[in-house]
């Protein structure tokens, strides 16, 4: 009767040699290369070593390094923007759920070193010098204000390296404006979206509305300054989103990319707020009084201007906030639906950013991509 050539059974195996059933002893077993090693999931052990003494399980010895180096590969995540606002959220989340992360940023001797995490320096938009960090990754977290006008060579650099999921960064401005849209902040996140498509990959598209974190960009100096907000509609509503669960969504589609895959996320935060409600419950949590003065729009793209927002950007920001005075911004489902934890609310965030709208803070960069300003720029 034939055996198994590999089965190990009590003390005596069998190979198949000359046609010839050969018994040999595990001093011959080890001889030949083999070694006893643990394994940890017994229903995917291959065919050939179904059979083991209790809590062992035989494998050629090497290969047990072999199915570790394919494990953290199925595992890796490889994050732009990594230092960003959004981007280092995103890093601390797939950490937590047990991924791999390859950290990229363009000045890793200044980034914070977090324990488990792979920092690799390399621009993304300059895709020749992410062919390390792409290399045998599972999946990629885009953001645009990382990569630029070269998202189309980088996608298919990723393509080409292994990876098989991107998840974008992109805009809820293309829900507004989807067809072919006049707003430029939707045109660009469009041919975006489009680009992915494009690639052959998976994907899913994380369409945020307005950060939170724009306040301090837009509102921060203002207030550090001059203890006041200076800003065009006032009674505009607007649901503005923590960037903590921006990427709180990003770990999970990244993670868990079976339930995610195809999918468009509208993302914003669990209420909608007047900037005149916003600029109080920032004024409760620095503890101090603040003035919102209501000015009007030509005067609003002089102040936006100062910040280096392009003129067509902030006059699309403008007649957006303008029609969010007659209807407030469309809130999204919650987060938790795709998370399962609750979202931040604004007030909530302004009491963790209080520091930020101080005197003592140092203002935060505004810009973008040839000058441009996106409601998801995040600096990097």
């Amino acid at each position: 009767m034939w055996k198994n050539p590999f089965a190990i059974s009590g003390q005596i195996g069998y190979r198949l040699c000359a046609c010839t059933v050969i018994p040999m002893e595990r001093a011959w077993i080890a001889q030949c290369g083999w070694a006893p090693v643990p394994f940890r999931n017994p229903s995917r052990t291959p065919r050939i070593l179904m059979k083991s003494r209790p809590g062992k399980t035989w494998l050629p010895a090497g290969n047990e390094h072999r199915a570790s180096a394919r494990s953290e590969r199925e595992k890796m995540i490889v994050v732009t923007g990594a230092t960003g606002n959004v981007g280092r959220h995103v890093v601390s989340e797939v950490l937590a759920a047990g991924g791999q992360v390859r950290a990229v940023t363009r000045d890793a001797a200044s980034a914070s070193t977090v324990p488990g995490v792979r920092t690799v320096e390399a621009n993304p938009a300059e895709p020749g010098t992410m062919t390390e960090a792409l290399d045998g990754a599972r999946a990629l977290f885009l953001n645009y204000s990382a990569v630029r006008e070269s998202t189309g060579d980088l996608l298919a650099l990723a393509k080409r390296q292994g990876v098989r999921h991107v998840v974008l960064l992109s805009s809820a401005a293309i829900e507004r404006d989807s067809d072919e849209p006049s707003d430029p902040i939707a045109r660009l996140h469009r041919d975006l979206e489009r680009a992915v498509e494009d690639s052959g990959l998976d994907w899913t598209f994380l369409r945020p509305d307005m950060f939170a974190v724009n306040t301090i960009k837009f509102w921060g100096r203002q207030i550090r300054d001059e203890g006041q907000v200076r800003a065009a509609y006032g009674d505009a509503a607007l649901a503005p989103i923590d960037e903590r669960d921006v990427a709180s969504v990003a770990a999970a589609a990244l993670t868990r990319p079976s339930r995610h895959i195809g999918r468009r996320y509208l993302l914003t935060g669990p209420e909608a707020l007047t900037q005149r409600r916003m600029v109080e419950l920032i004024a409760t949590a620095v503890g101090r009084p603040l003035r919102f003065q209501e000015i009007p729009r030509a005067e609003a793209v002089g102040v936006m201007s100062g910040l280096g927002i392009q003129e067509p950007v902030a006059e699309a920001l403008l007649t957006m906030h303008e029609r969010f005075t007659r209807e407030p911004m469309a809130v999204a489902p919650p987060i938790s639906r795709i998370t399962g934890e609750p979202p931040h609310t604004f007030e909530q965030w302004a009491r963790l950013h209080a520091s930020d709208f101080t005197a003592d803070a140092a203002a935060p960069a505004v810009s973008g991509a040839d000058g441009r300003f996106m409601r998801n720029e995040e600096q990097v």
